[in-house]
């Protein structure tokens, strides 16, 4: 792209439940626990399409909820992409926007925002 060109942010967010524990955490974390994490993807574009749209939100929409019901309900620690990293927010976010990214194509995914709690949060892009 070239500079000063146009860019449209579209950003989507939803929630799933889980629980995880931290290995090698000096804290209550090191013990089983849970969150009702927020997740926020932003999908950037430098086109609309011929109605005007980046992106449809309701696709858009559906897509992080079917791939948040892989995390929903579930002990992150046994699910093979955490089997040898913690599953921090931090890697949570990672993980989050590296298989999302798949479901954006042919859009970038520019970041993905991950809160464990109301006040605390990671952001993840690869920009």
């Amino acid at each position: 792209m070239s500079k000063g060109a146009i860019m449209f942010e579209l950003s989507i967010r939803d929630h799933f439940a889980a629980a995880h524990l931290l290995h090698g955490y000096d804290g209550n974390c090191k013990n089983l626990h849970g969150h009702t994490w927020q997740v926020e993807i932003v999908i950037q574009g430098d086109r609309l399409d011929t109605i005007g749209m980046v992106l449809d939100f309701k696709i858009v929409k559906k897509k992080l909820k079917d791939f948040l019901c892989q995390l929903d309900h579930v002990h992150l620690n046994d699910l093979p992409a955490f089997n040898k990293t913690n599953p921090t927010t931090e890697n949570l976010a990672k993980y989050i926007f590296e298989e999302f990214a798949k479901e954006c194509k042919p859009h970038k995914l520019k970041q993905v925002r991950v809160w464990e709690s109301d006040t605390a949060s990671i952001t993840y892009d690869q920009s």
